[in-house]
């Protein structure tokens, strides 16, 4: 088995060439890095890519040990180029009450060593020996990003802060972006709205959406924004509007009409994340190809198959893209269907794919005129 755990270079790096502008705190002591550095190859300069899948795992560690085979196949068959993990719920490396490196994974204990090999065997296989990946960890199991990309592709630069010059991550390792020649790919677990004014939850996603704001209207690059977003934007991305428009927590009313119902279906929130599209001239991919509702592919996440959430479901995970970008949508579609739950490889969220067209020669002169 020794065979799975090869030193790493620090920074994470393949062994011929380093991520140009990544600081060493930006790149990941990664297992996919590990797993294949030979032979990884690099793409030509101007290749981007154009094909992605990001999913809400709900413990990546769990899906490793109960989901991983059909997840794999999955992935194999379409086989992307980058793939975006959120909920990865694994801690990040450091002793407890020391400090942490949100970029590794935690492995000073026996049972987070046993933790480690088991995401290093699983990610020293097909088809994940393939890709490179970057990690963005919490203290504890609690939220955490990753993202995969295929060794051919070479990024300018990886970092974890919505301010893209600071080299710490975001608290709960809730952002990863990854920089292209062409385009700035942005991987975000949002918080939770919460359902209690006096427990400061709304205030946080006040903030996290005022920041996101701050964040699109400044990108200085097509931008693809994927992830679990944690809100519905309208009636037609719920199962049961009015179920969720009236939802409660043990009988509690917020005192503003705009905060009650289900977080991440209240009315605040979908203001909000539709003036985020506006202001940043972002297009919904999936309800730009898909203008009508879709009772049993069209959700991203499935309430428990047991008890009062039974075939409640909601579209929370989304491709977002520039609106330079929306001509170039070939695909978006949601990989997982019914109430039972198929396709979902054991998490309550299933995997949302993107893929892009080709760029023409004549558009890419056209836009380096402009």
């Amino acid at each position: 088995m020794k065979r799975f755990f090869q030193p790493v270079p620090k920074d994470g790096s393949p062994a011929k060439k380093r991520p140009t502008g990544a600081a060493a705190s930006d790149c990941v002591d990664g297992p996919a890095a590990t797993a294949a550095s030979a032979g990884g190859g690099e793409g030509a300069p101007c290749e981007e890519p154009r094909r992605f899948v990001t999913w809400n795992a709900n413990s990546l560690l769990l899906r490793m040990k109960s989901d991983w085979s059909a997840f794999c196949q999955f992935v194999a068959r379409l086989d992307p180029d980058v793939i975006c993990i959120q909920e990865v719920r694994m801690p990040a490396a450091g002793s407890k009450g020391g400090p942490k490196n949100p970029s590794e994974l935690k492995d000073d204990t026996s049972s987070s060593r046993e933790e480690k090999q088991t995401v290093l065997r699983a990610l020293s296989s097909s088809p994940f020996k393939d890709y490179r990946v970057w990690w963005s960890l919490s203290e504890s199991k609690y939220a955490g990003t990753a993202v995969f990309v295929k060794k051919k592709f070479e990024p300018k630069k990886v970092s974890f802060n919505l301010d893209r010059r600071s080299s710490k991550h975001e608290a709960d390792g809730r952002v990863i972006i990854v920089e292209f020649e062409s385009l700035l790919l942005l991987n975000t677990y949002a918080p939770n709205n919460g359902w209690k004014e006096e427990e400061n939850s709304f205030q946080r996603r006040r903030k996290w959406d005022k920041r996101m704001l701050e964040f699109v209207q400044q990108v200085d690059k097509p931008l693809i924004w994927c992830g679990d977003l944690n809100v519905s934007h309208d009636e037609i991305d719920v199962s049961h509007p009015d179920f969720f428009s009236s939802a409660k927590l043990n009988g509690y009313i917020p005192p503003n009409k705009e905060d009650c119902g289900q977080p991440g279906f209240t009315l605040a929130e979908r203001q909000r994340f539709g003036n985020l599209l506006s202001q940043g001239k972002l297009v919904d991919a999936y309800r730009y190809l898909h203008k009508e509702k879709d009772m049993e592919c069209g959700f991203s996440w499935s309430g428990n198959p047991i008890g009062k959430y039974r075939g409640k479901r909601m579209r929370i995970d989304y491709f977002i893209v520039s609106e330079r970008l929306k001509d170039r949508i070939d695909s978006c579609k949601m990989h997982g269907h019914g109430i039972e739950l198929e396709g979902f490889y054991g998490s309550d969220h299933c995997p949302v794919s993107l893929e892009l067209s080709k760029e023409t020669v004549e558009a890419s002169e056209l836009k380096s005129s402009v």
